[in-house]
């Protein structure tokens, strides 16, 4: 059941990003029983602002409530992926190449589980990732647990100047 509720949720915000020029990073429906969370994530290149999650809100209230496919009440959050987003496709690692990033895996690459360094590039399903202790690596998308951008520091001192 949750599941075909987060296949609407992601369906009906895909259709409200896509409408007011965002980019729908993530859909997800967490909880379960009577206290159900929306939680939708949004970006676009100009940064995301208070009105944007206002306006998606606002519009997906509607459609939740016109559509009536969430059996229980929930709490809606629409919000930017922030600064270390998380990186949930394959999509996402290409987008972001070239950028800080940690990731975990599933089962050991080489004898490593967790990686932090930099997001080289992609190539096929595989991503390529310059890790800070062991150097270049690879591993399969499909073998990710979890992935997330990291602030370079140097580089935002050097943007804000």
């Amino acid at each position: 059941m949750k599941h075909l509720i987060e296949e609407r949720v992601r369906e009906a915000a895909t259709r409200v990003a896509k409408e007011n020029n965002l980019e729908l990073v993530q859909a997800e429906v967490a909880g379960s029983g009577k206290k159900l969370t929306v939680r939708i994530f949004i970006d676009k290149e100009s940064g995301v602002m208070h009105e944007d999650c206002t306006l998606m809100s606002r519009e997906l209230e509607k459609i939740f409530d016109t559509e009536d496919f969430i059996p229980a009440a929930y709490l809606l959050e629409v919000s930017s992926p922030g600064l270390e987003r998380e990186l949930y496709s394959l999509q996402d690692f290409k987008k972001f190449a070239g950028s800080l990033a940690k990731v975990k895996l599933n089962a050991p690459v080489d004898g490593q589980k967790n990686f932090r360094g930099r997001i080289a590039g992609i190539e096929g399903e595989e991503i390529v990732f310059d890790d800070k202790t062991k150097g270049m690596a690879r591993f399969p998308f499909s073998a990710v647990a979890k992935a997330n951008l990291e602030i370079d520091l140097e580089e935002e001192l050097k943007r804000n100047k």
